[in-house]
């Protein structure tokens, strides 16, 4: 199983601590910028518990596992994980791995915070292990649908790869978008190429093209082989799964990857405990954190004060998921069920639809909020 280096309060072997299992994609072919600030924001989550006195004065420690946005990998993980002890589960990004993840999570009765996937179904049936802190695919990309259709974009085209998550965003936007009078037309990515792609879009009628595909590719040539296409000169490009979000974006694109909106987390202001967190956070990183590193923030505050309110017992900490209420980076955070959702739901964090300044693409605007 690969680890990557660990921070002194990251792991230890002593057998002292509190230990906590983490799941993130550090390696190809999964999104590891994603991966790296989800990380972050976990690492200084622990950190800042272990300065406040720990759980019960033993430090608490995470226990880093990389998915490399495999399934089966992050489920061998989680019973590597449950074999050394870990008293919790945290993390993932990719919605099917989180899936996998969580599934054998609940099979072993391991409590697991999911921080930043949002497939609607990350478990078949109902179970009381699991909770999550992103909102559900459905609820963000009605907002992303009712911001396109507030821009006046009523004929979607969608990039698409084969893929649940992908799949599960194609069938919430056309079913929001159907009875407000919007189409949507599917182009499959694995049967054209970008050129392609852009003779299937000159004669489509459409007025927005959504990537529904993987980054950096096939998503940067897509978007270089709209932007140079002078008949597709007027198409709003979108990314509602929030691939501009991050600086790899931005330093494959330039100019080309600003304008196209896309989903982020994040409220109009951060709380007082997320400007400082904010401040640590651009300091480990190096850059601007995203939204998610907020998430991997939060989804350690969130399992340090869950156990120091109850202690390290798996079941006792599952139990205590309906009773959570914690302040973090973006608002205060409870978990509820939620129809149609499996998890116990944060309901809901902020949404924002947000793009790179075409003036400054280092700059965010923000185009819509929910």
């Amino acid at each position: 199983m690969s680890t990557p280096p660990s921070r002194p309060e990251t792991e230890r072997a002593d057998g002292a601590s509190v230990r906590i299992g983490a799941l993130a994609p550090l390696s190809a072919p999964g999104w590891v910028e994603a991966g790296r600030h989800l990380l972050a924001g976990l690492e200084l989550a622990v950190h800042e518990a272990n300065d406040t006195g720990g759980i019960g004065g033993r430090p608490l420690e995470l226990l880093v596992r990389d998915t490399a946005a495999d399934p089966q990998k992050a489920a061998a993980a989680v019973d590597e994980l449950a074999g050394l002890g870990v008293a919790a589960l945290a993390g993932e990004y990719h919605s099917v791995v989180a899936r996998a993840a969580a599934a054998r999570a609940d099979a072993l009765g391991l409590p697991f915070l999911c921080s930043s996937a949002v497939l609607d179904a990350l478990t078949d049936e109902p179970t009381r292990w699991v909770a999550r802190l992103a909102p559900a695919q459905s609820h963000g990309w009605r907002i992303y649908a009712d911001f396109l259709l507030g821009e006046g974009h009523s004929r979607i085209a969608l990039a698409v790869q084969p893929s649940v998550y992908w799949a599960s965003g194609a069938r919430v936007l056309r079913d929001h978008l159907a009875p407000r009078g919007g189409t949507v037309v599917e182009l499959d990515m694995s049967a054209l190429t970008p050129a392609a792609l852009c003779e299937e879009l000159a004669g489509s009628g459409a007025t927005a093209l959504l990537l529904l595909v993987g980054t950096p590719e096939p998503a940067v040539s897509v978007v270089r082989a709209v932007r140079r296409d002078e008949r597709l000169a007027g198409l709003l490009l979108g990314a509602p799964a929030g691939q501009p979000e991050f600086a790899g974006w931005a330093a494959l694109l330039g100019a080309d990857g600003a304008g196209v909106p896309f989903l982020r987390y994040l409220p109009d202001r951060l709380t007082p405990l997320g400007a400082r967190a904010g401040t640590a956070l651009r300091e480990r990183l190096g850059e601007e954190p995203s939204f998610v590193a907020f998430e991997g923030y939060d989804t350690g505050a969130v399992l340090a004060d869950v156990l120091r309110s109850c202690g390290t017992d798996r079941a006792r900490v599952a139990a205590s998921w309906p009773h959570v209420a914690v302040e973090g980076t973006r608002g205060k955070i409870r978990f509820t069920r939620t129809p149609g959702i499996g998890v116990r739901q944060w309901a809901w964090p902020p949404v924002q639809v947000a793009d790179r300044d075409p003036k400054d693409p280092d700059r965010f605007r923000v185009r819509h909020t929910g």
